[in-house]
């Protein structure tokens, strides 16, 4: 397991602990703790204080109502078919993004939206974030942009670079409306990072502006 030097923060492992947090946002702190041998230590840690929390709280009375229509969803939770998780040829593919991907980063239907950018969009959670990977070319760079929303990411493959620094494979970064950046990719390989957007990206430039309003539709 490699070395990750940018990871989530605590606020947000104890909102990942306890079941809080959205699903896009707990994609990528899962992504994150299947590198991150350090963050699955601090997790294991949370998860035993939320245990014992648990145990000294008072059980609340439940009605007969309610028990009869829990196990009436058990019984019918038993009598579905369970499918088995697809199964995924490239063992280097965070398992919770398995439910995404049948077989390989290869075979997705990735859409070029520049000469260095691919993306392929994975699904949208409940609060309109986007959940896509990027894939970008060996040396490539993205068009520099600020956020109008949070914007999450977990590099998977490669490794890119902005004005912050370099981020390696299982690195974690948040960016929000006050940044602006110019991600890069390595020249040794190409960078495919897991991002979640709860807003459009707005691009600077003169000329560039002129694209913002086509962004901001998919987020309607």
């Amino acid at each position: 397991m490699e070395k990750t030097h940018n990871h989530p923060t605590d606020e947000l492992l104890a909102a990942y602990s306890a079941g809080s947090l959205p699903l896009s946002q707990a994609l990528c702190v899962s992504a994150h703790l299947e590198h991150c041998p350090a963050c699955v230590r601090k997790l294991q840690r949370l998860n035993r204080v939320g245990s014992e929390l648990m145990t000294q709280l008072k059980p609340a009375a439940a009605s007969a109502a309610l028990k009869e229509s829990l196990m009436a969803k058990l019984d019918m939770l038993d009598e579905e078919t369970v499918e088995p998780a697809p199964s995924v040829t490239d063992p280097s593919i965070p398992r919770c993004l398995h439910q995404f991907i049948e077989r390989g980063y290869e075979d997705l239907p990735w859409k070029r939206v520049s000469a260095d950018i691919q993306t392929v969009e994975l699904c949208r959670d409940s609060n309109g974030a986007r959940v896509e990977l990027l894939k970008i070319r060996p040396g490539g760079s993205a068009t520099t942009h600020t956020h109008l929303g949070d914007e999450y990411t977990v590099i998977l493959e490669g490794s890119f670079s902005d004005e912050s620094g370099v981020y390696a494979r299982g690195d974690f970064m948040v960016k929000d409306a006050s940044d602006k950046h110019t991600p890069v990719a390595t020249q040794d390989r190409e960078c495919i990072c897991l991002a979640v957007t709860e807003g459009p990206i707005q691009l600077t430039g003169f000329f560039n502006r002129l694209f913002n309003p086509l962004l901001r539709r998919g987020y309607a």
